[in-house]
């Protein structure tokens, strides 16, 4: 399993979505004071959570 790491801003697309109020205050929490946005952070979450998918699906054959 990958592990989770606060990204740098990659290049990126627009795309609107909606957040439950306590996710994105832990998600600022967690990158506050660093070169992080809540975008990217949350499409390297994405990224994993992707990843695990694929290795899980692997997994089952």
């Amino acid at each position: 399993m990958k592990k989770f790491k606060i990204p740098a801003i990659p290049p990126t697309t627009n795309k609107c979505i909606r957040f439950p109020n306590d996710i994105i205050e832990e998600v600022e929490k967690s990158i506050e004071g660093k070169q992080c946005t809540f975008t990217a952070f949350v499409v390297e979450a994405v990224r994993v959570a992707l990843e695990n998918l694929k290795e899980d699906a692997e997994k089952d054959g």
